[in-house]
């Protein structure tokens, strides 16, 4: 595949006009004019910024089954790159990631591998598609009246002779439809430059208005998110092609792993905060519905529970870890305070951090109380005893960062960041490159049993941490007791899970198993689980150790 990097797609609007008859747009007023240009009340769009907003970079006809990559971008099924068999990945272990391809977008953009997988095809943009070919593809009123054709004039990037090709085209009494059928018949590239229009547009300004409008509303139908059922905010399409609010994807994925729609499997509800939006559809919207956009960023509530930053009462006694439960006793008057707030929330969220015993100095946090990072449970089970204490049973939900604290009532309350993980095709990149690095011949400063870690593959280390729990278990270790499983389930077969599930239940310091909660990778923590075990395995004692008291109780 030839090495080709598509410019910054223009804006909505990237038209000037000048005092001659002729409408004009130089690359320059392409690339950077970012609102449409204003005459009187009216605001003028030219056509091409238009129909480029359905229009794929590599064919540049209106999208054909498009596939949204997850970098964000866009092309046509047919228009992908060449598809090949990807190598040093071994997490996920899917099938459907076995394939991929490097990005179309190389130089400027983009240029990552990307798991075929996870290029679903774009379901909204399809209808939106379908949608232009209805209202352009059919007559517009008005036309039959109209005997005023408007011409196109334009540049075509020319690789063979290193320079541009000027063209020109009738558009007829319409130059919306007329731009659309230029497109369809590939006569207008996406990397069209100079584009002059005769007369200017704003000369038909009522009509050319008229037909945008009846798209507009036309379009809008299929911009709503099928959770929340407003407009899509910050379009977030899933690997099965449906598209909602980033938000709206957080909340439904705190509740289920399945699609709100399809429901199939979604395998983002770790690193939901890093995918990427989809860029075309949300040009799509701000240039469609700019205003109503504003509006809903304006009028959003600021303690939605997928938001990433807010205020959280604080449990200031161990560690728990996201997907595991924990049993707790309420006895301090302070908590049962906080407890009987939480319980009286809509939510019924806490955050539980571990007590800084050490005085510890943190980074941006000084030496606070407790540790920086935590985890948000919610209550499963509350029971209230005759004398005013609790015993309450929880389900860590997720991973968050106390920005700052505060005292109210005699408990803390922290500003919060919730801290997610990358996305998984930047896991599986950090897995290619550990994997494949030639090792450094100067002498290094880790550890050369730690230094061999590096470079396992991520199921490696899973299955080294595996194999580990396997044989304790064979030896009758008492942290392993059927109690202990029965408390905290057996043991995962989901790397995604095992760390967290083996540092509930391993009898080792919290300050060792808090490591944990900063890190941003499975492959991150399946290496601290392996560290573990390479120094768990030199001490011959270890398997006589006692279960955790929480398990017990």
């Amino acid at each position: 595949m030839e090495d080709v990097s598509p410019p910054h797609s223009p804006l909505p609007g990237d038209g000037s006009h000048s005092s001659t008859s002729t409408s004009c747009l130089t690359p320059s007023s392409v690339d950077s004019a970012a609102s449409p240009t204003s005459l009187g009340n009216n605001i003028i769009r030219p056509p091409h910024s238009v129909i480029r907003l359905i229009q794929c970079p590599r064919c540049s006809l209106p999208f054909r089954t498009p596939v949204r990559l997850p970098c964000g971008n866009t092309l046509c099924q047919s228009c992908l790159p060449p598809v090949r068999a990807r190598t040093g990945v071994s997490y996920p272990a899917n099938p459907e990631r076995k394939q991929g391809f490097t990005c179309f977008w190389k130089r400027e953009e983009c240029g990552a591998d990307h798991c075929l997988g996870d290029c679903g095809v774009d379901v909204s943009l399809t209808r939106l598609v379908n949608a232009f070919d209805e209202v352009l593809g059919s007559p517009l009123d008005g036309s039959a009246s109209e005997n005023v054709s408007s011409t196109i004039q334009w540049k075509e990037p020319s690789s063979a002779l290193g320079g541009k090709d000027t063209e020109h085209a009738n558009l007829g009494p319409h130059p919306l439809r007329g731009v659309y059928d230029l497109v369809k018949q590939g006569r207008l590239g996406y990397h069209a430059a100079e584009i002059c229009y005769e007369p200017p547009i704003h000369v038909r300004n009522d009509l050319y208005n008229r037909a945008f409008e009846v798209l507009k509303t036309s379009l809008r139908h299929e911009l709503d998110c099928q959770v929340c059922y407003s407009l899509i905010l910050d379009p977030l399409t899933t690997p099965c092609g449906h598209t909602f609010c980033r938000d709206c994807v957080a909340m439904a994925l705190n509740h289920s792993n399945l699609c709100p729609i399809c429901r199939r499997k979604l395998n983002m509800s770790s690193s939901i905060r890093s995918e990427r939006i989809n860029k075309r559809l949300s040009d799509l919207i701000q240039f469609l519905s700019a205003e109503e956009v504003a509006s809903r960023r304006a009028n959003l509530d600021s303690d939605i529970d997928a938001s990433t930053e807010g205020k959280i009462p604080l449990f200031v006694t161990s560690l728990s870890f996201p997907t595991m439960p924990i049993a707790l006793h309420i006895f301090e008057p302070r908590y049962r305070l906080m407890i009987q707030r939480v319980m009286a929330s809509r939510t019924r969220k806490f955050g539980m951090v571990m007590p800084n015993r050490r005085g510890r100095l943190q980074q941006g946090f000084g030496r606070a109380p407790f540790m920086q990072y935590g985890t948000v449970l919610v209550v499963d089970r509350y029971e209230l005893l005759p004398d005013g204490r609790s015993l309450v049973i929880a389900t860590g939900m997720s991973r968050f960062k106390v920005i700052s604290w505060e005292l109210v009532d005699g408990y803390h309350v922290g500003k919060t960041k919730r801290v997610d993980d990358v996305s998984i095709s930047e896991e599986e990149a950090q897995e290619s490159r550990e994997t494949s690095a030639v090792l450094d011949s100067a002498p290094s400063t880790i550890n050369p049993a730690e230094e061999s870690l590096e470079n396992l593959s991520t199921q490696q280390l899973f299955q080294l941490a595996l194999d580990f729990v396997l044989k304790e278990r064979r030896q009758g270790a008492p942290w392993l007791h059927p109690r202990v499983l029965l408390a905290y389930g057996a043991l995962p077969t989901d790397p995604a899970v095992f760390p967290w599930w083996l540092a509930t239940i391993l009898p080792i310091w919290d300050e060792e198993k808090y490591a944990l909660l900063s890190t941003t990778t499975v492959r991150q923590r399946l290496k601290v689980t392996a560290r573990w075990v390479k120094r768990l395995e030199s001490r011959p004692w270890f398997s006589r150790s006692r279960p955790p008291i929480s398990a017990v109780l």
